[in-house]
This record gives structure tokens, C-alpha cells and sequence, in this order.
């Protein structure tokens, strides 16, 4: 997997996840998908992930999520 696949993946279950606590625990849990929308915001804005940062300093390949 790339690291453009890898951020997806990881932010659309972390939606998910802060979704399904908020629902079913507490609704603090909605402060989870609002971090993750703003993140990807902020990454749209300055093209700086700290995720992919994180994954290219292990080594994950990079890509394109297209090809």
C-alpha cells in the first residue's frame, strides 16, 4: 500500500469510528471525525500531513492513490 492509500484508509475509519462512539458511547466522541475533517482541511490547504509525514520517515512508498 502507498502512503496516499494508507491516509485515506486511516481517515475514513477514524470517521467512522468517532461516528459509532458518539452514537453509541458519548457524544464528546464527535470531537473525533471534526479533528479529522480539520486535518484533512489544513492538508488540503498546506499540503502537509502529518500522517504522511510520519508514514514516509517508515519507509511506506509512496504513490498516487490512482494507479
Amino acid at each position: 500500500m502507498t502512503i496516499d492509500r494508507i491516509v485515506h484508509l486511516v481517515a475514513g475509519l477514524m470517521i467512522l469510528l468517532g461516528l459509532t462512539l458518539a452514537h453509541y458511547v458519548d457524544q464528546t466522541w464527535l470531537l473525533l471525525p471534526a479533528f479529522v475533517g480539520l486535518n484533512l482541511a489544513q492538508s488540503g490547504l498546506t499540503n502537509f500531513c502529518p500522517l504522511a509525514f510520519m508514514l514516509k520517515k517508515a519507509g511506506v512508498p509512496e504513490g498516487n492513490c490512482c494507479s
